[in-house]
């Protein structure tokens, strides 16, 4: 749960953005989390793929075109309507959304500068002439600029015919908590991973499990929109989306695997090294039964220190220094976790991520490009439809914390 703190002497905030679905369908997730993560201060406190229903949408337009009834102008209006055509279902079918949550001082304004006004002029304006835009003007200096598309009548150019803002984020932080308890209320309700797509074959289908990992949020950067945009390469379909803090148990279980394999390759040869080490050191030859001894004291001891380093890698904790009562607590470091669906979507994600060592990976593949070591290799994925069954139960895949968060800051900004 987020605790609202004072910093700086600002009470820090909640705002969101929404992805539309046209957005995802084009697979132009990626590059918009990259210019929302790379270019502000504010924290990601949450995410979540939605698939919002007809009471939703209503609820949520009704919020957006009266938000401020006595200066009701087009700009409302336009994205009212868009909300009610375009979030909710049609044909049958649900649409997914992206909501992200962020965190901090001012988050309506720096994600409004961001985002891009909807207009040449501003919406806060008294009156709105709308007119055509010359090409030339646009410089995709914000998101709407570069992503959104407003098209006029060549006959009115009053008259818009086309419309599609691909964000969706409140102008005045006084309308954010109306549409955040609305969230929360759907959230709660929901499911992480959406189904909202009828397959020919669904025994083709397959889930695969992708983790962004804590080095990519230690600073703003463009990284993990920037992986995110890599692995859409593959055609497959984001289902769910959750930001999480491993706890120590969790990174222990997930991880477990990986230890016996550490060991069997890393202490031989560590052992072996330890003995060639000593032999040069003090000048005489040791015999097999030392190397041996070397391998089952100082080479299984190596292996275990870089699972531990592993295990603080992903949770920020440990092993040996956490108390036995904070073994369920959230880690230290954050990373995001997607689930992609599809054909074949286990062994497309992985060609797209590349070897488990980035020096050996192919150009092109994330590894490659944002790896810097076999621990610190900047993104993992499932490697079989078993490790995707066991993986998803241990970070809870089913569930995601986003709307008792929100629910949370909204109880702490009453008091």
């Amino acid at each position: 749960m987020i605790n609202i703190i004072k910093e700086t002497g600002l009470e820090q905030k909640f705002s969101y953005v929404i992805i539309t679905p046209y957005s995802i369908v084009k697979s132009r997730t990626g590059g918009l989390i990259s210019r929302l993560l790379s270019r502000m201060d504010l924290e990601l406190v949450g995410a979540q793929m939605m698939t919002p229903d007809e009471e939703f949408t209503r609820e949520y337009a009704e919020l957006i075109r009266y938000a401020d009834p006595e200066n009701l102008n087009s700009g409302p209006e336009l994205l009212a309507d868009y909300v009610l055509r375009n979030l909710g279902p049609s044909g049958g079918r649900k649409h997914r959304s992206l909501l992200l949550i962020f965190k901090g001082e001012n988050p309506c304004d720096k994600l409004s500068q961001i985002c891009g006004a909807l207009f040449a002029k501003d919406m806060n304006e008294e009156s709105i002439k709308i007119e055509s835009l010359n090409l030339e003007s646009l410089h995709g200096e914000t998101i709407r600029d570069t992503y959104a598309d407003l098209i006029y009548s060549s006959e009115d150019p009053n008259k818009i015919i086309y419309f599609e803002p691909a964000v969706l984020t409140p102008k005045r932080q006084a309308h954010v908590d109306q549409n955040l308890a609305v969230f929360a209320r759907f959230l709660k309700k929901s499911e992480n991973i959406v189904q909202n797509m009828d397959y020919p074959d669904p025994s083709k289908i397959e889930r695969t499990l992708v983790i962004i990992k804590p080095d990519n949020w230690q600073y703003a950067s463009s990284r993990p929109g920037a992986i995110i945009d890599m692995f859409s390469r593959t055609g497959l379909r984001i289902v769910g989306i959750k930001v999480h803090r491993f706890s120590l148990r969790q990174a222990l279980d997930f991880y477990g695997p990986v230890a016996n394999n550490l060991k069997n390759k890393m202490a031989p040869a560590f052992g072996q090294k330890a003995r060639e080490t000593l032999e040069h050191e003090f000048k005489i030859p040791l015999n097999y039964h030392v190397e041996k001894a070397l391998i089952e004291s100082f080479g299984n001891e190596y292996a275990v220190e870089q699972f531990r380093k592993i295990i603080e890698f992903m949770s920020g904790v440990r092993p040996e220094l956490c108390p036995p009562e904070d073994i369920d607590k959230p880690g230290n470091v954050m990373c995001m976790i997607l689930v992609y669906e599809g054909e074949n979507a286990i062994q497309k994600i992985r060609d797209v991520l590349g070897p488990t060592d980035p020096l050996q990976a192919p150009g092109g593949t994330v590894r490659r490009e944002f790896g810097s070591s076999v621990m610190v290799n900047t993104a993992h994925a499932s490697d079989s439809k078993e490790s995707y069954e066991r993986e998803k139960e241990i970070v809870r895949l089913n569930e995601n914390p986003l709307g008792d968060i929100i629910s949370n800051y909204l109880i702490n900004r009453t008091i």
